[in-house]
């Protein structure tokens, strides 16, 4: 069988690449949903890895559902609604959970189409770059249905409640200039600079210390619904951590000595 996810590593950078290219790389069926969950949980328990790029394999980055596997499954989810509830509960719901649990910086390196829940699968991810051929669509009215990944709650945060509402309500795509322009991406290059950029931001990213670089990404997610005070606190007993490590006091020391530093994770 066909891995469905890819896991490349290259000193402290993981990429991971959805691999259903012949099905433009859909998330919603079990198999693919098993892949992600455990691709990040591998990646977040293992200290070597300081940044992770995900990105999908052919011409597109994610088409979101499987549309023939809905088809299909139409008849018996009509008659049984309550197994349709378990089924986004123990299928694609388990990825946003599995996005919100792991601290490792995830850049998306948007390929082609993220189309539906391709969508919300990147902005899952912290940091978006797109190909200038991607195509991003909230385009579950299209087929009738919702958001059931996440999507309700990801995509406002991203672009504001207006952006995110036109987008819903319409289903209508955005070119990639369209996604720069309402921050849904941070930057758009040309489709065969866009591994190598996400490559040359993953190394920014990776030569800071890890576990501040992993604590950071954690108050930035809990900061999205936190009390001002709860966050404080949640920072304060971080920085007792990142003070007492190596790294720490190597950056410090390389910072006052004008060399550069060497960061052992420690």
């Amino acid at each position: 069988m066909t891995e469905h996810v890819l896991h490349h590593q290259d000193g402290g950078i993981v990429t991971l690449t959805l691999n259903a290219p012949a099905m433009r790389n859909p998330i919603s069926e079990r198999g693919m949903v098993d892949a992600i969950v455990h691709a990040l949980e591998r990646i977040d328990a293992d200290p070597t890895v300081r940044v992770a790029i995900l990105t999908g394999a052919g011409s597109a980055f994610s088409s979101g559902g499987d549309l023939r596997a809905m088809r299909d499954a139409a008849p018996a989810r009509a008659e049984a609604p309550a197994k349709t509830q378990s089924y986004y509960r123990h299928g694609i719901q388990r990825i946003p959970l599995a996005f919100e649990r792991i601290n490792v910086p995830i850049i998306a390196a948007v390929n082609g189409p993220a189309i539906g829940a391709g969508l919300d699968l990147a902005c899952m991810c912290d940091i978006r770059i797109a190909a200038e051929s991607a195509r991003f669509a909230e385009s579950f009215v299209k087929v009738g249905i919702i958001a059931g990944d996440g999507g309700a709650w990801l995509l406002p945060r991203l672009v504001g409640f207006s952006k995110a509402a036109e987008m819903a309500f319409t289903g209508d795509q955005l070119n990639a200039a369209e996604a720069l322009a309402c921050g849904l991406v941070s930057r758009v290059v040309p489709d065969a600079e866009l591994l190598p950029a996400a490559r040359a931001l993953a190394e920014r990213i990776a030569a800071n210390p890890s576990h501040a670089v992993r604590m950071t990404k954690r108050l930035l997610l809990e900061g999205r619904n936190a009390r001002m005070d709860t966050l404080l606190e949640m920072a304060a007993a971080m920085q007792s951590l990142v003070h007492a490590t190596a790294d720490h006091r190597e950056a410090v020391a390389a910072f006052l000595e004008k060399r550069p530093p060497s960061f052992t994770g420690a």
